[in-house]
């Protein structure tokens, strides 16, 4: 395999568990680039590592590969572009100017020069955002380019996965696409794991926070895990599970915030019974999720919920671990997707068991009881306005007034 967009290597680690052997890591950042050599020594990085400073052939001479004797080419360009919150934030005029978006076509100029067995690419759920396809249409478009230049049949299969269907102790949708050179078809890997609460007793359950970090929560934190900011002392009174909608009046807390008039992961807490909520790359001082006991994941527990091994290693500070951590595809299902591809699109018999999942525990305690509001934030109390809608808050009117300007 070839890695493209490497990062910290999460789904290279997973491919590399499923049976793949690395020939090639193509990663831009110094920190990832280390992160990459101190784990995985014998892997080769390339050089250079901007995938728009090295051509394909330049790029498989230093896999030591000829066209055509790749099986898998895997890699996820950078998601802003296609993702939900980039098209609000942009509108959808913008978003395959965007610099970031030449990756994708990056990654196709591959295929063209490489013509793999298989390419396997990952990118948050709105590359195939219905509405706003832009980035899924260029791929198939291209896809199509390339086979009637080279006489391959790359045919696309578009796959939406949450990885806590699949033993991730953490729910975050992706979306994956596979195509193989000859056009064979692949099928969605079916769930193994399923929420309690809904599957009726079919399956495994969904593994939870406390299965993958239980056993590394202690009394006495470390200060690189304190919580800082203008909010800190609210999360001990929010409770497991919740944000900061539970101090609204629909909620059960106190009236401290309009309804939805934040981000989702603003003051997100961990449940101990319940996956983790979803690891961004970005952490401000009020993003979650946080810890059930109020204060911030450490970098071990970041790790574990995306299911890299305890023995991983990431350069830089705390906060650029964390970026590095936020952005990878959890290793557990780059050996997933790695185990399918062996068995449905080369033909081979392969265990079914992810080895990088963690152990189901049976200890877990009950929630944490939240704490009442400190004096400092009862003066925030009242009738608060909430959203007012989608297209209607601050960042559309924003964009109708840039519209209106340019218009004229």
């Amino acid at each position: 395999m070839i890695s493209l967009f490497s990062g910290a290597g999460g789904l290279d680690l997973g491919l590399s568990a499923a049976g793949f052997t690395n020939k090639l890591c193509v990663e831009i950042d110094e920190i990832a680039q280390q992160t990459l050599t101190l784990n995985h020594p014998k892997w080769k990085i390339a050089c250079p590592g901007d995938i728009h400073a090295l051509t394909p052939s330049e790029l498989l001479k230093q896999a030591n590969l000829k066209p055509r004797e790749l099986t898998l080419l895997a890699g996820g360009p950078p998601c802003q572009p296609f993702s939900k919150s980039g098209y609000w934030a942009t509108g959808d005029t913008d978003r395959l100017t965007d610099p970031r978006a030449r990756t994708l076509k990056a990654y196709l100029d591959i295929v063209r020069e490489a013509q793999p067995e298989v390419i396997l690419l990952e990118n948050v759920k709105g590359i195939a955002f219905s509405e706003k396809d832009e980035g899924l249409q260029l791929l198939i478009n291209e896809l199509n380019n390339i086979n009637r230049a080279k006489k391959t049949n790359y045919k696309p299969h578009v796959i939406t996965v949450n990885a806590a269907d699949y033993g991730v102790p953490q729910s975050r949708e992706r979306v994956f696409i596979l195509a193989s050179r000859d056009g064979m078809h692949f099928n969605p890997p079916a769930p193994t794991h399923f929420d309690p609460e809904k599957s009726q007793g079919k399956g495994l359950p969904y593994l939870t926070s406390w299965d993958a970090i239980g056993d590394l929560d202690v009394d006495i934190w470390p200060d690189d895990v304190k919580p800082s900011g203008k909010w800190a002392d609210l999360l001990p009174t929010i409770p497991e599970g919740q944000n900061y909608l539970w101090h609204t009046e629909k909620m059960g807390g106190l009236p401290l915030f309009g309804w939805r008039t934040r981000f989702w992961s603003f003051l997100l807490k961990l449940a101990k019974d319940k996956p983790s909520w979803t690891i961004q790359a970005q952490p401000g001082p009020a993003t979650g999720p946080f810890h059930w006991q109020g204060r911030l994941l450490s970098v071990r527990e970041l790790a574990r919920i995306q299911t890299f091994p305890d023995d991983y290693m990431f350069a830089g500070d705390r906060r650029a671990a964390h970026i590095q951590i936020g952005n990878a595809v959890p290793p557990a299902i780059g050996e997933l997707f790695g185990l399918e591809i062996r068995s449905q699109l080369l033909g081979e018999r392969v265990r079914r068991k992810l080895k990088l999942i963690p152990e189901k525990r049976t200890d877990c305690p009950s929630p944490e009881k939240p704490k009442s509001v400190p004096k400092k934030y009862l003066s925030l109390s009242g009738a608060h306005d909430a959203h007012p809608g989608t297209g209607k808050g601050p960042g559309a009117q924003k964009r109708e007034q840039k519209e209106h300007v340019h218009a004229r």
